[in-house]
């Protein structure tokens, strides 16, 4: 609480009176530590029933001013808030009854004046921020009654009260440069000089209104010598037109008796002459026949004729002014009516008669009728046609119709179309494979799902759609072509044959006869397509004597036990044998091997070594010539000891020759033909229907089982066919099998289309219509074949009536004048001539002569032809002449004359005026048109068009393009114009041209990359195992003019293929020979025993089934596993222990537990003599890794390139890859090493793979050529496009870049209706007034440039034009004018629509839209008029393209004599040049003007720029110069404020309180403050002085 000391020298009242202020402010203190109650939000509200009724409450409590609560007897209770309410409940099915109400937004109002409360001093610069309110309110929507926000608010939030918008910146008026003065209004005297300007920009949102337009200047050229001309005649404008006042009663008698008269003569008529008059009435009757839609009445109107001083002022007509002749003062006229319409008729159907909310609604019209046209200045007829957009509206409105692509079958799948032009299987396409390409042609229908069942159904065919136009289906076109795949045939691949087998009987179960063959076989290696039966024979047969089934096999020889048990001599082998691998129980009918005899050398005797085995038999078979031999062979060992030994054989006992195969060369086997086709098997139940579905796939569904067939018979080779029991029945292959019988497929097309339409015109000439049908689905397998007929065409019919209607003019009623009794009064007239007004009716005619109804010619005919016109009566002194008549015809162009004539008629030829030829003219000659015609080229070449020989695409189908002609010779065009001899535009025919200048061109064709064909496949890189084999092409010829592309080349244009391959590792073996006769070196001449060597011929041979059959290089074979060919050793001495040869090592293994080492044995076959001893019988060598010991595992090679057919270009094919055996050594070797280990063989040896095919890129046909882009001139082009329809692929030949042509269109002349200039105001005779001015429509012809106006050519040519000019079809042809008189002020005729500007501000983007102008300056004549001029007039209308100006100071830098001017950013002066000491006014547009630099702009308290001062010099002195110098500097800019507005940058040198944002700057804030602490200081001050 505050404390309030008073002080101790006071009066009693003061102190009294100071006592009660304090008490009453401590009281209130205390009071005012509880605040009013605070209360806090409404809660829900609540009721039992929707609506008013419901009641909400909230709470209410009584704080301290620190927060805290307390009684509510501390707070005042008289402030205390409801904390209970009525409120309306809100329910859901209020949404429908109450919506929101949204008022119109209010005016655009400043932010700053929003703020503060008042407007204040704003720079505009564009436009200034401001915002705009509305009223929002919840309303019932029954009645509008406004209702309570929060019912609205329940079901959407409340729309927004304000928002922000742009208040344009006043925009002054800008008026250009003045004009140079005119000459001065007089030639004696005092005049004036006038000089006007013309506003470009009009004042707009309350700018500056429009400076004066026109500057005036006295002039005086010097005295007048005469009497100055103070008069002048002035001619009113004509009032209003009236109908004159009833008749006078002579005139009703005078008329009455001419007409009496009239009958008397005609009475005297005799009756032909009187038929013939009648006939002539009744056709002016008709003429004359009054139309329902014209009303004309001919009145009269009437204007004043004024004698008008210099200064303005009327005067007495006959008093002041010399009138000669008097213009008319009375005319006849047409009363105006107005255009009158009946009543709107009924809305016309909908155009739209189905429902489909996706495409666009329909249109309904109605029309309204005339019932009076307008007549004379009468107001024209609105429109009588209206139109509205619809949609069908009632029950049982149908489906819009709907259309869709759909798509014929596809077409056989071809290959030739991927080939490439050197490819040579183009001459011959017989079984070409793989990768192919296939079309089929797309057609628009009618969509509707009932249309559909022929594609599910097999016997509805003819439910196929109706192709409509092309134009009727939207969305994607489906594809015309695809790529497809022609399964390449696999070749029947077969092993080499195996050997003979032994002799056997053809049936081991049926022994009886004693014929019996050897047979030998190979098997299938690849599977062929069609299968195995495809193959060639796999069993041949030779026939031979004693058969067996089965045979006792020798396995092998025990070793020689002499008999008797002696140590040595003759002895026997047995012989360890098996029944060919099958049980031995079937062997027991044949005798068993005997023991072989054999001799145990004795100590002193010759040792022999064991037969070695049979070699291969030499021959095959056996025939009188040819025999088959065997040998084996065997070698001393060692010699025997002379005497007592047995004595080793001679050289030909160590070798033995057997026969061999003896069967004779007869083979025979089974050959089979190909399987006959497939044939209905009588047996089968299924019965062969005929199907139309063209579903996926191939159509070739089973519909039944047949039977095939084939012949078998029996061949003997080299011979022939021979009798069948020549070949055994066991392998004989089957010569008939089932078989599936393909399904028919019949022919199925779509109906035809509706017929093309026929043109409405009647000089169409005889046209044709057609309409065509479409094959969906071919026969095969005997369906029904298509019809031939696919296109159908007829004449169509000339229509009996030709559409079409025209105005019929008839003929022109008699000339009124004006009634006498209003005329009679002027000087010079007469009753029965003068000037006058006459009319005629008009109709509406088909082009028939029919007569048609009037709005048929006010929608389609040519404009109306008038139907007044003024006339002239010719009074008797007048002379009268007859029409010119036509010119003659001119013999020849260019030769003589041609004239034309008229005469004068009745009194006229009695008149001596009329008699003059000067005056009136009854011949005129001119010379006969000289018609010179020049033809040139005009314009650039089109481009090279190949001739149309292709077929033309359909709008019914649309197919993919073949092997088009797109290259070759075709032809250029270059438009040719024609020109009369006055180089005007003419038709091209006038020259005998077509209009083509026609020269023949070349399109290159395409060229592919050509390569050779591919080389050899090389040998494979491994003799063993898995290799690579390689062969190449190279590159002939680069492809040029779009043609194919190369594949990828290496650095020497090769391009590789690489396959991996497999070489047999048992290909090639070692043979050696038997080892030669041992040659001791240290010869012992008695025993021939010692160390010795041994050789034998070691050579590489190929290995066949039979054994090795032929010597072949050595490098073939391994080296590493050639045998020795020569050996040494010791030939041991007779009783010496003679072993055999060293039997093969044991194998080496790997496996821990097993021994470490190899071993070989030998056995003694001559025991050693007492006391010497045999050499061990055995041998071992420890095991080595990669020595003696080998790991083996399987290795896979990488995958091939995609492997085809041969036949094939692209498509499917396969990778394939090898699997070795490989050494721990890295060496491959034989597969069986692997095997043996059983190996796991988890690889996958084959995948599928793709070639991409390289698909040309095909393009759709030639569209057709286009209208033309002018329809006349020289400009004129034609276009045809094509597209894309199968975008390269791989290696194809990729699209060609124009995918458009052009050429020239013929060249038309441009005829065009055209006025001619204004003529000058007429006023008749007189001097000044209101008057006419008139203006022609010409033909005018052009080549349609902009280039000139063109030329003026005989009317003729635009007979065939609307009447318009520009577009307008309101012809005027004449118009009111004003001449003025002399001295007076009057308006300048409307300037020219000014240039479309932009209202905005430059760089900002601000626009408030674009406005053109036009202006009416004042001109003045005299001086003491200049207080009755006129006021200026300008007038503005809206445009769109506006170019954004901005303006700028500039000035001429003349010190002596300143210039300024304002210049806008296209070099207009839109100020003219003044003295800079002037107040000028700048507009405001952009506020962007501004002085030169080095000086600096003056303003007025408005803003306004007032002149360019320059910036003063200021002294500044130098710190530290002692004497005072001064350095001279001219300010830069003193005037540049701290922060620049954006926009117009006002410069002021006073305080601106307010920021750019538009609020209080901090200082002003500052300022306030302290303002406020001294005030406070003063009262405390005054306070304290009590």
């Amino acid at each position: 609480m505050t404390n309030l000391s008073l002080p101790q020298s006071c009066s009693k009242t003061i102190c009294w009176i100071l006592t009660a202020i304090k008490t009453c402010v401590q009281t209130n203190q205390s009071l005012s530590m509880f605040l009013a109650t605070p209360a806090g939000p409404w809660g829900r509200c609540m009721g039992s029933d929707c609506g008013p009724g419901g009641s909400q409450s909230r709470a209410v409590w009584c704080a301290h001013v620190d927060g805290w609560t307390t009684l509510h007897t501390n707070c005042d209770q008289g402030q205390r808030p409801l904390n209970q309410r009525n409120c309306f409940r809100v329910c859901d099915w209020h949404k429908d009854l109450y919506d929101w109400k949204l008022g119109a937004w209010n005016e655009c109002v400043p932010v700053s004046a929003r703020t503060f409360g008042a407007l204040r001093p704003f720079t505009c610069s564009g436009g200034e921020e401001g915002i705009q309110t509305r009223e929002v309110g919840c309303i019932l929507k029954s009645d509008g009654s406004p209702a309570e926000d929060a019912i609205c608010e329940y079901f959407e939030p409340k729309p927004r009260l304000e928002q922000a918008c742009l208040i344009p910146c006043p925009q002054d008026c800008v008026v250009s440069e003045y004009s140079p003065w005119t000459s001065c209004s007089k030639t004696c005297g005092t005049g004036l000089k006038n000089r006007v300007r013309s506003v470009l920009v009009p004042p707009l949102f309350g700018g500056a209104i429009c400076a004066n337009l026109t500057e005036f200047q006295s002039c005086k050229l010097g005295p007048c010598t005469g009497p100055e001309g103070m008069y002048s005649l002035r001619v009113g404008p004509w009032n209003p037109c009236t109908l004159p006042q009833t008749r006078t009663e002579r005139q009703a008698k005078r008329r009455k008796g001419k007409g009496q008269g009239l009958r008397d003569r005609a009475g005297v008529k005799d009756p032909e002459t009187r038929e013939l008059i009648q006939k002539k009435r009744t056709r002016n009757r008709l003429n004359r026949q009054e139309s329902p839609f014209w009303d004309i009445q001919v009145g009269y109107q009437t204007r004043d004729v004024t004698c008008i001083h210099r200064n303005g002022s009327a005067l007495n007509l006959m008093l002041s002014c010399v009138v000669k002749d008097l213009p008319l003062t009375v005319q006849s006229c047409v009363m105006p009516k107005d255009c009158q319409v009946t009543d709107w008729a009924e809305w016309g159907p909908c155009s739209k008669t189905c429902v489909d909310p996706e495409t666009s609604r329909g249109n309904r019209s109605r029309i309204r009728q005339v019932l009076q046209f307008p007549v004379g200045e009468g107001a024209e007829c609105p429109p009588l046609e209206e139109s509205e957009s619809c949609e069908p509206a009632g029950e049982g409105v149908p489906p819009c119709a709907t259309y869709t692509w759909r798509t014929t079958e596809w077409s056989d799948c071809r290959v030739d179309p991927l080939l490439s032009q050197q490819d040579r299987r183009r001459s011959n396409l017989t079984g070409l494979c793989g990768g192919g390409l296939q079309t089929r042609e797309v057609y628009c229908v009618q969509a509707n799902a009932e249309l559909l069942k022929y594609l599910n159904d097999l016997r509805e065919k003819d439910k196929a759609s109706r192709p409509v136009e092309n134009k009727l289906c939207v969305g994607p076109i489906p594809n015309r072509s695809q790529l497809c795949q022609i399964p390449c045939p696999i070749d029947c691949e077969v092993s080499p044959w195996g050997a003979w087998g032994p002799c056997t009987f053809e049936n081991c179960d049926d022994q009886a006869g004693k014929k019996g063959f050897k047979l030998r076989r190979r098997r299938i290696t690849n599977e062929p397509t069609g299968g195995p039966g495809n193959c060639p024979h796999l069993v041949e047969a030779v026939p031979c004597d004693e058969p067996s089934c089965y045979n006792w096999q020798l396995v092998s020889l025990d070793e020689c036990v002499p008999d008797d048990g002696k140590p040595c001599g003759p002895g026997t082998r047995l012989a360890q044998v098996q029944c060919e691998e099958v049980d031995r129980n079937l062997c027991s009918s044949s005798p068993a091997l005997e023991p072989v005899p054999c001799e145990v050398p004795c100590s002193r005797d010759c040792v022999l070594s064991d037969w070695t085995s049979w070699s291969t038999c030499s021959q095959t078979c056996s025939s009188k010539t040819i025999e088959g031999k065997q040998m084996r062979t065997r070698s001393i060992l060692a010699y025997n000891a002379g005497e007592g030994g047995t004595l080793c054989p001679n050289s030909s006992s160590l070798q033995e020759v057997r026969n061999c195969n003896e069967h004779a060369c007869t083979v025979y086997h089974w050959q089979t033909g190909p399987w006959g086709p497939c044939t209905e098997d009588p047996s089968a139940s299924s019965i062969n229907t005929s199907i139309s579905v063209r579903g996926g796939g191939d159509g070739q569904g089973p519909c039944s089982l047949g039977m095939q067939t084939r012949k078998v018979i029996c061949v003997r080779v080299n011979v022939g066919q021979v009798p069948p029991k020549k070949c055994p029945d066991g392998p004989r292959p089957n010569t008939m099998r089932p078989c599936q019988l393909p399904c028919k497929k019949d022919c199925i097309m779509t109906p035809f289309s509706d017929w093309t339409p026929c043109p409405v015109t009647c000089d169409a000439g005889t046209t044709k219509q057609s309409r065509k049908r479409l094959i969906i689905q071919l026969p095969s397998n005997g369906g029904q074949d298509c019809p031939e007929l696919l296109e159908e065409e007829r004449d169509c019919e000339v229509p009996k009536i030709c559409p079409g209607f025209r105005w019929k003019t008839h003929k022109w009623r008699k000339c009124q004048l004006v009634p006498w009794f209003l005329r009679q009064n002027s000087a010079g007239a007469q009753e029965t001539c003068g000037p006058g007004l006459q009319t005629r009716a008009v109709s509406c005619r088909q082009l028939d002569g029919t007569q048609a109804d009037i709005s048929e010619c006010l929608k389609f005919a040519k404009a109306m032809p008038t139907i007044t016109q003024r006339c002239q009566l010719p009074c008797q002194d007048d002379c009268q002449l007859t029409n010119w008549s036509k010119f003659s015809s001119c013999t020849a162009d260019c030769v003589g004359v041609r004239t034309r004539k008229r005469a004068l008629i009745g009194r006229s030829k009695k008149k001596d005026k009329c008699k003059n030829t000067q005056m009136y003219p009854l011949s005129e000659t001119q010379y006969c048109p000289c018609d010179k015609y020049n033809a040139q080229p005009v314009g650039n070449w089109s481009d090279c068009i190949l001739p149309e020989g292709g077929r033309v695409e359909s709008s019914l189908g649309m197919k993919v393009q073949g092997d088009i002609k797109e290259c070759g010779q075709g032809y250029r065009y270059q438009a040719m114009v024609c020109y009369d001899q006055d180089n005007r535009l003419v038709e091209t025919l006038r020259c005998n041209s077509h209009g083509y200048i026609e020269e023949a061109c070349i399109i290159p064709c395409p060229s592919d990359c050509k390569l050779s064909e591919w080389s050899n496949w090389s040998r494979c890189s491994k003799s063993c195992g898995s290799g690579v084999k390689v062969r190449s092409k190279w590159l002939r010829e680069k492809p040029y003019n779009g043609g194919r592309p190369c594949p990828k080349l290496d650095h020497i244009n090769q391009v590789y293929e690489v396959v991996p391959c497999q070489s047999d590792c048992n290909q090639y073996v070692w043979v050696a020979e038997p080892w030669s006769v041992w040659k001791v070196s240290n010869v012992d001449l008695k025993e021939n025993c010692g160390e010795g060597v041994q050789t034998r011929k070691v050579r590489c041979m190929l290995n066949t089934i039979d054994g090795p059959s032929e010597s072949v290089e050595d490098y073939l074979c391994d080296p590493e596993e050639m045998p020795l060919g020569a050996r040494e050793s010791r030939l041991p001495c007779p009783e010496d222990c003679v072993l055999n040869d060293w039997g093969p090592w044991s194998r080496c293994s790997l496996v821990r537990a097993e021994p470490r080492s190899e071993m070989r044995t030998a056995y003694t076959l001559r025991s050693p003599s007492v006391g010497r001893e045999c050499p061990n019988t055995t041998d071992s060598e420890p095991c080595s890794l990669n020595l003696n010991c080998f790991n083996y595992f399987y290795n896979i090679t990488d995958w091939s390139t995609c492997q085809l057919s041969p036949t094939a270009v692209c498509g499917s094919g396969i990778k394939t890859r090898m699997l070795d055996c490989v050494r721990s050594n890295g060496k491959s070797v034989d597969m069986k090493f692997c095997e043996k280990l059983n190996l796991e063989k988890k690889w996958q040896m084959n995948i599928s793979c793709v070639v991409e095919c390289p698909v040309n890129c095909q393009l759709s046909e030639w569209s057709a050529w286009s209208e033309c882009s002018q329809t006349c001139g020289l400009e004129g082009k034609m276009w045809r496009q094509r597209s894309v329809v199968q975008a390269s692929q791989g290696d194809g030949r990729p699209c060609p870049s124009q995918m458009e042509q052009w050429k020239p269109c013929p060249v038309r002349p441009c005829y065009r209706w055209q006025y001619s200039p204004w003529s000058e105001c007429r006023v008749e005779s007189v001097v000044c007034g209101h008057g006419m001015r008139y203006r022609n429509l010409s033909c005018f012809v052009s080549d349609g440039s902009n280039d000139g106006e063109g030329s003026q050519v005989d009317e003729e040519l635009c007979s065939s034009l609307e009447l318009a000019v520009n577009g307008d079809k309101q012809i005027r042809l004449k118009e009111a004018c004003t001449l003025p008189c002399p001295g007076e002020c009057y308006l300048m005729e409307w300037s020219d629509w000014g240039s479309c500007v932009s209202i905005c501000v430059k760089g900002a983007g601000v626009d408030f839209g674009s406005v053109q102008v036009r202006s009416r300056a004042v001109l003045a004549q005299e001086p003491e008029n200049l207080q009755l001029c006129p006021d200026q007039a300008w007038e503005s209308q809206p445009c769109t393209g506006g170019e954004c100006y901005e303006y700028k100071w500039f000035s001429n830098g003349n010190a002596s004599r300143p210039l300024i001017w304002c210049q806008r950013s296209d070099g207009l002066n839109v100020t003219g040049k003044f003295n800079p000491n002037l107040i000028l006014r700048c507009p405001l547009q952009a506020s962007i003007c501004m002085c030169e630099e080095g000086f600096t702009e003056v303003l007025s308290p408005t803003g306004q720029l007032n002149q360019c001062a320059p910036i003063p010099i200021l002294e500044i002195p130098t710190a530290g110069d002692k004497k005072g110098d001064v350095k001279t500097s001219r300010a830069i800019n003193p005037t540049l404020p701290t922060t620049i507005l954006p926009g117009r940058t006002g410069r002021t040198w006073y305080l601106q309180p307010y920021g750019p944002d538009g609020k209080l700057k901090m200082w002003v804030y500052g300022v306030a403050a302290g303002a406020f602490v001294l005030l406070i200081f003063i009262v405390s001050m005054i306070y304290l002085a009590w």
